[in-house]
């Protein structure tokens, strides 16, 4: 099976096979879409940044269907569902290639990105699992039992693409924008009330390039040394050291200071998770 995720940053494909009710991971691909950078010129995604995505679900369906995917399912997030004209994108890439895209809400997102943490673990939670997934252009925290019995979460509107693109204009960033962005984080989060899970894991977009960065588990002084260095080196030299994509390196300090934030509301370190949205739904759809 595969799934293909229209995301706020990027638009993401993932082929697996699952045995024994555990995802194998077949093949990835990544195209940076950046469609909320779109959005933040007056709510609307342009023709040509349609035809832009349409094109790159097209090649990631085709991709799919290459690696041996016999069904595919695609989702699309935060831009998407904020999006004036978010349908529009929808009903092109339909009208292209055939593929139903379901615009995910913030309630379906949480769930299948605790689904998709949970079910990727190598070992079982015990107790309460806390999640927090960071997008392009929101973040989610859930907590519940593993594997999808969720009790409590919130979506968030600020992720690591729009706060990015609202606070964070040098490279590096300056110590004052970095301060500007987590008075934004702190201003999102309010003075929100959050259980405290036994253990929480930390997924989405930027997670592959931080474990690279970070290692597998991030802590105040993970953090503390994380954006010292992303603050006093350019986004070129990081991705260079750390074989990421530049423009995710552009993108990890935004995502770093959400986190940060999230591990404290949490009152755990976050593990570096493996899964999130597109495993969810996969695990969701052989459920089925």
């Amino acid at each position: 099976m595969a799934c293909i995720d229209v995301g706020t940053n990027t638009t993401r494909l993932l082929v697996a096979d699952c045995q024994d009710g555990r995802l194998v991971e077949v093949h990835q691909e990544r195209e940076f879409t950046r469609i909320g950078k779109e959005l933040s010129r007056g709510g609307t995604i342009g023709e040509a940044k349609i035809a832009e995505v349409v094109k790159v679900v097209g090649a990631q369906l085709a991709s799919a269907r290459a690696h041996g995917a016999r069904e595919v399912r695609g989702v699309a997030t935060a831009a998407i569902r904020s999006a004036v004209n978010g349908d529009a994108l929808i009903a092109a890439i339909e009208g292209a290639w055939g593929l139903a895209v379901e615009t995910l809400s913030s309630e379906r997102e949480a769930r299948l990105a605790f689904a998709g943490a949970a079910g990727t673990l190598d070992q079982a939670p015990v107790g309460e699992l806390g999640v927090v997934d960071v997008g392009g252009g929101s973040s989610e925290l859930v907590l519940g039992i593993a594997p999808d019995r969720v009790r409590w979460w919130t979506s968030l509107a600020i992720g690591s693409g729009d706060l990015a693109d609202r606070c964070l204009h040098s490279d590096p960033p300056s110590d004052a924008e970095l301060a500007a962005a987590r008075a934004q984080i702190a201003a999102a989060f309010g003075s929100l009330r959050v259980p405290r899970p036994a253990q929480a894991v930390a997924v989405g977009g930027n997670l592959t390039s931080l474990r690279k960065l970070a290692g597998p588990l991030l802590d105040p002084d993970v953090f503390a040394r994380c954006l010292w260095l992303l603050g006093r080196e350019r986004a070129s030299e990081i991705a260079r050291r750390f074989t990421i994509d530049p423009q995710r390196a552009r993108l990890l300090p935004a995502g770093l200071l959400i986190l940060e934030a999230a591990a404290e509301l949490f009152g755990v370190a976050l593990i570096v998770g493996c899964g999130g949205v597109r495993e969810g739904l996969l695990l969701e759809a052989v459920k089925a």
